[in-house]
């Protein structure tokens, strides 16, 4: 089996393209220019991805594409059509190589989607799962979601098999983004008005990401599924980074403030959106895939938080 692995020079991508290689598969990396590393992989440039993208190259010899290309969520879109940027790439970009893969005979592909789809939080009680009516709040997550429906077309046209993946945050060694800026506030030691959060948050692990989307790449049950996936272990801001920092050997300094006023600083410092990812809660509902695929991820949770903490 050959793999075409979009975004493979990505956070996400490389540690897929390292798992399939391991494991003895073919994998061809998908890359937008030519110093993207990957030493390991047979790469192939694909410039720009949008609604005219040449996939032939790429996808020949082909059987499954994982596609993890994608413009991201960004926090400042200074954009002036935001949603039309992300339409563009996600939706538009996917639907093309989704209508070449299925041209050329690809049998099956998995598209690595958002839980943002589902919406931006849950209420600590009810988590998100494959049945929830979507509800994306931004134009990243409305792209996926289109994205998504323009796939499932595909599929009903062409025979193509696709699998949707929604993950919550990742994280692991080389993390990016929030995450990464909670890494390096922790081995600084500044203080943090955390203590008093109650929350409580789904994450994955790069690695357990990897591995369920391998799983759904050969599971035969797979085929026409949508699957949210995640460590299986929920845990609150506060013990988070109360876990990182002790992995790093900066022990957290939390210090306790009531929510109210934390969000009302928020709004105040136009920082609301970081807030409510600190404070609030987002979990998801992984029995899906570990009942019909009997997925089983292979990292626990301190073990993920060990491995992206010794990498900081």
């Amino acid at each position: 089996m050959k793999f075409l692995v979009t975004g493979a020079n990505g956070f996400v991508g490389r540690a897929l393209c390292v798992e399939l290689h391991e494991r003895g598969f073919a994998v061809r990396a998908a890359v937008r220019s030519a110093n993207a590393g990957l030493d390991d992989c047979e790469r192939e440039i694909v410039g720009a991805i949008d609604g005219k993208t040449d996939w032939s190259a790429a996808l020949s010899c082909v059987d499954t594409v994982i596609h993890l290309a994608a413009r991201v969520h960004v926090m400042h879109d200074d954009s002036a059509d935001p949603l039309a940027e992300f339409c563009k790439v996600n939706v538009a970009g996917t639907e093309r190589l989704a209508r070449s893969a299925a041209a050329v005979g690809v049998k099956r592909f998995v598209y690595v989607s958002s839980i943002k789809v589902n919406g931006e939080a849950t209420d600590g009680v009810r988590r998100f799962s494959e049945t929830d009516i979507p509800d994306p709040q931004d134009p990243y997550g409305v792209s996926k979601w289109e994205a998504e429906q323009a796939l499932h077309r595909v599929a009903k046209e062409t025979g193509l098999e696709v699998v949707m993946v929604r993950p919550p945050l990742v994280y692991g060694a080389g993390v990016k983004g929030n995450f990464a800026q909670m890494l390096k506030v922790l081995a600084k030691g500044i203080p943090l008005p955390l203590a008093s959060v109650e929350n409580l948050r789904s994450l994955i692990y790069v690695g357990n990401l990897a591995d369920a989307l391998i799983l759904c790449a050969t599971h035969p049950a797979a085929a026409g599924q949508t699957y949210l996936v995640s460590d299986g272990e929920d845990v609150s801001t506060p013990d988070l980074l109360r876990q990182l920092g002790g992995a790093m050997g900066h022990p957290a300094r939390l210090l306790p403030f009531p929510q109210a006023l934390l969000k009302l600083a928020g709004r105040m410092t136009g920082r609301a959106d970081q807030v409510e990812r600190l404070s609030g809660s987002l979990q998801v509902d992984s029995s899906k895939i570990r009942r019909e695929l009997n997925w089983t991820p292979p990292y626990t949770l301190a073990q993920g938080l060990t491995a992206t903490a010794c990498s900081a």
